[in-house]
């Protein structure tokens, strides 16, 4: 996969290789880049009868951290309310989850670390 020096492409392609990837691991893909006032969700993505919410950070290189550090509590409730108001508009209720998928590397060298359950709704 080439990585593009365009950000939001780069995001793009890291998002649809994360999502081949947990796909590979059992999940199916519902939905990608839902917008709501305040928050964004990279990925939806359903775990059997659960409904995972998943966050997706990506980072070429280590040198500032991993990129699972950067979900910040602020970042957990902008996703928790984007996740509320899809739940609300699309007239779900069902079990759900927060995952979180650090991407590091860049074209074909991608590595990933999921975090299922990464964090809860309060």
């Amino acid at each position: 996969m080439a990585i593009r020096s365009n950000p939001r492409q780069r995001g793009q392609l890291v998002e649809q290789a994360t999502a081949r990837w947990l796909a590979e691991r059992g999940l199916t893909l519902v939905a990608s880049n839902r917008h709501a006032k305040g928050g964004e969700i990279d990925l939806i993505m359903r775990d059997g009868e659960t409904l995972v919410f998943v966050e997706v950070r990506h980072r070429q290189r280590q040198d500032y951290g991993h990129p699972l550090e950067t979900v910040t509590a602020a970042k957990q409730r902008r996703i928790i309310k984007a996740a509320r108001f899809y739940l609300h508009t699309q007239r779900l209720s069902c079990p759900c989850r927060f995952d979180v998928v650090g991407v590091t590397g860049s074209h074909s060298e991608l590595e990933f670390d999921w975090i299922r359950a990464a964090f809860d709704a309060y």
